[in-house]
């Protein structure tokens, strides 16, 4: 089964990417139609009705194959049509674009595709449909009980009720040259252990080094993204903080989402310095001053400090760098066989701490930063597109449709237990690595993202990337960054 590789799973870069300030604060011009919390009529419509999706040009150019989908492998009547709105590929605008739609009462389209990293500020605005009360109970404790729990998280109220259907999770992941590593004494024993078993960091800087030493002609050891950007306070540092066992508001399961000014501001905690000193090892080398013990240094370059993902991925793609993170429409490119093929390795991101030794639950392991859209219902759409929605939802939930789209769009199963179906290892290039992908899921940790977290996301990327860049240490620049974030907090 071919997978739309990089056109579709890239879907999920621009779900970690964001850099909008559109959250907006409080009702932000938004509707507070009580439409929001209605029952829908859920029973099979029976005159001709065709359901408008925003989504973008992936799911525009892809229509035909997902019309089929949803009729053959989900079950959709023949009398309801599926239009597609392609809207555009970078994510705040798409965010800015349903902000300004579902604000004026605009009547279609009756579904939208939203990213995951900022469908809670639609939510607190009461702008999108309350599924938990609109849907059928068995849809809802199907994605309450059966889907990745981070990605159902981020499509939840406060009170627990669901409001977006996850269509794709995206989870990163370590990729590394399988062929390079065996010059550096690695084999497939190594490799089958890793794909499920994470690292420790201490281990993966040292076999990075000597792989390094044993192919003096590649240029990086390791390349990963830490410019000034959402991606780093979302993702990168989010992964390195939270390996460690640190956090940005204490407890996850606690303090995520909320209560904005009411929570405690960790990011000045020891594990939180220790993954900055350890990213600072990475870069300068073991003579930095705020050098982490027991790690190898000197195996990323400077570089870094200025890269997003592509900037970062080419190197790798290109042959010059041994170890590389990035989101699964990177494993398609770089597993493609006229690129590594079968000597790409992948596994799951290292750990600094273990689960069991971090202070907070959620973190510690092989955390993954969560990336990824969920299927929500505008609250103003008449009751028969409604209607026709819920059933359009109902065949995209269906595990046969979901599989087929990962075959047809990339589009990540959001059910962990079809990542172990022979379908999803089928998938052309990624299905080869749907294993190391569950890890990731299971171990994802969102973004705290609130009607804050786009002021907060920035001032985090400007400290944390100071932080690494040696221009302040890492006590000063975090001590900075929890007044400034208490500061934001208070503003509320």
């Amino acid at each position: 089964m071919k997978a739309a590789g990089a056109s579709g799973v890239a879907v999920g870069l621009a779900g970690c990417i964001s850099s909008t300030n559109g959250g907006g604060e409080g009702n932000g011009g938004g509707s507070t139609d009580s439409g929001t919390e209605t029952a829908i009529d859920t029973g099979e419509v029976t005159e001709d009705i065709t359901v408008q999706i925003a989504g973008d040009s992936r799911m525009s150019d892809n229509i035909q194959g997902i019309r089929e989908i949803l009729h053959n492998q989900g079950g959709l009547a023949d009398n309801i049509t599926v239009e597609v709105i392609a809207g555009s590929q970078v994510t705040n605008n798409r965010q800015n674009q349903y902000q300004q739609w579902l604000g004026s009462g605009r009547e279609e389209p009756t579904l939208l595709l939203m990213d995951s990293g900022w469908t809670i500020p639609f939510i607190a605005r009461n702008q999108i449909q309350n599924l938990s009360e609109a849907l059928p109970d068995d849809m809802v404790s199907t994605v309450e009980n059966e889907y990745f729990q981070a990605s159902v998280n981020t499509a939840q109220g406060e009170n627990g009720d669901l409001y977006g259907i996850p269509m794709f999770p995206d989870f990163p992941t370590m990729q590394y040259r399988k062929d390079l590593l065996r010059n550096a004494g690695y084999g497939d024993s190594d490799f089958e252990k890793w794909a499920t078993e994470s690292m420790s960091w201490k281990q993966f800087s040292k076999v990075t080094k000597e792989a390094m030493n044993a192919n003096s002609d590649t240029q990086y050891g390791y390349t990963f993204q830490a410019s000034v950007y959402e991606g780093l306070s979302c993702c990168d540092f989010n992964e390195f903080m939270t390996s460690y066992g640190g956090a940005y508001f204490g407890n996850p399961e606690e303090n995520l989402f909320g209560p904005i000014g009411d929570r405690p501001i960790t990011v000045d905690e020891q594990p939180v310095i220790d993954s900055i000193k350890m990213v600072r090892t990475f870069i300068n080398g073991e003579d930095d001053k705020q050098a982490l013990d027991g790690i190898t240094g000197g195996i990323a370059p400077e570089a870094v400090l200025q890269w997003t993902e592509e900037p970062s991925r080419k190197p790798f793609t290109g042959g010059d760098a041994i170890m590389h993170r990035n989101w699964p429409y990177s494993i398609t490119i770089n597993g493609a066989e006229d690129v590594f093929g079968e000597d790409l390795g992948v596994m799951p991101i290292p750990y600094g701490v273990s689960a069991d030794e971090a202070q907070y639950p959620m973190t510690g392991g092989p955390v993954a930063a969560l990336g990824g859209w969920h299927m929500a219902m505008n609250p103003n759409a008449p009751s028969k597109k409604k209607q026709a929605g819920v059933q359009v939802l109902r065949a995209l939930m269906q595990p046969d449709a979901a599989l087929a789209n990962f075959g047809l769009q990339g589009w990540i199963p959001p059910r962990p237990s079809l990542l172990d179906s022979k379908e999803a290892s089928n998938v052309d290039v990624i299905g080869r690595y749907t294993q190391q992908l569950k890890v990731a899921g299971e171990n994802a940790i969102p973004r705290p993202v609130t009607v804050v977290w786009p002021q907060q996301s920035s001032q985090i990327a400007t400290e944390v990337n100071a932080a690494y860049a040696q221009e302040k240490t890492p006590q000063k620049a975090m001590s900075d960054l929890k007044s400034t974030l208490q500061q934001i907090e208070n503003s509320q």
